[in-house]
C-alpha cells in the first residue's frame, strides 16, 4: 500500500516555477527565470530543489493519443471478489501492465476500482475488457461507460 507523503513548503517564487513549467516544460532557465522574477542562479537552486524533493516528478512529452489513433475512451467500473490488502495488491499489480489502462483508481463506492481505457476502437475494448481486464486477479464483474466527447482533458493541454 502506498503511504502518504508529506507536503513540501512551496512560496510565490515556487509557485510560479512550476505553473511557467506545467504550461511550457521546455522553458530554458533564464526564461524562466525571467518570468518569475528571479535571476538566473536562485531559480536554477529552487527548481533543483523542486526536482530532488519529487514536488516536480519529472519532464515528458505531452502526447495526443488522438493522433495515435486511440480515439475510444471508456470508463470501466471494476468489482472484485476480494478486497483484502493481499488481493487489492495483486489487482494493482497486474492492472498496472495492461497498456490501454490509462488511469486506474480504487474508489468508496459500490465497486471498488474505476479504469480508464484507451482503445483504438470499440472493438478492441471488448478485446481487452474480454481478454485482459476481466482476467485480472479477483476480478467479480465490470460494467463499462463509453465516452461519447472528451469536452476536456488537463493531460492535453
Amino acid at each position: 500500500m502506498d503511504v502518504p507523503q508529506k507536503s513540501v513548503e512551496l512560496d510565490n517564487f515556487d509557485r510560479k516555477i512550476i505553473e511557467a513549467l506545467v504550461r511550457d516544460g521546455r522553458m530554458t532557465i533564464t526564461d524562466l527565470a525571467t518570468h518569475v522574477g528571479l535571476s538566473k542562479t536562485p531559480c536554477q537552486i529552487r527548481l533543483r530543489r523542486l526536482i530532488e524533493t519529487g514536488v516536480i516528478a519529472g519532464f515528458r512529452a505531452i502526447v495526443d493519443p488522438r493522433k495515435l489513433g486511440l480515439d475510444h475512451v471508456a470508463f470501466t467500473e471494476v468489482k472484485l471478489s476480494d478486497t483484502r490488502e493481499k488481493a487489492l495488491g495483486e489487482f494493482n499489480n497486474a492492472v498496472r501492465r495492461i497498456a490501454e489502462v490509462e488511469e486506474c483508481h480504487m474508489i468508496a463506492s459500490s465497486f471498488d476500482y474505476l479504469l480508464k481505457v484507451r482503445t483504438p476502437d470499440i472493438r478492441r475494448y471488448r478485446i481487452v475488457l474480454g481478454e485482459k481486464i476481466s482476467s485480472l486477479p479477483h476480478v467479480a464483474s465490470t460494467s463499462t461507460f463509453v465516452a461519447m466527447e472528451t469536452v476536456s482533458d488537463s493531460s492535453l493541454r
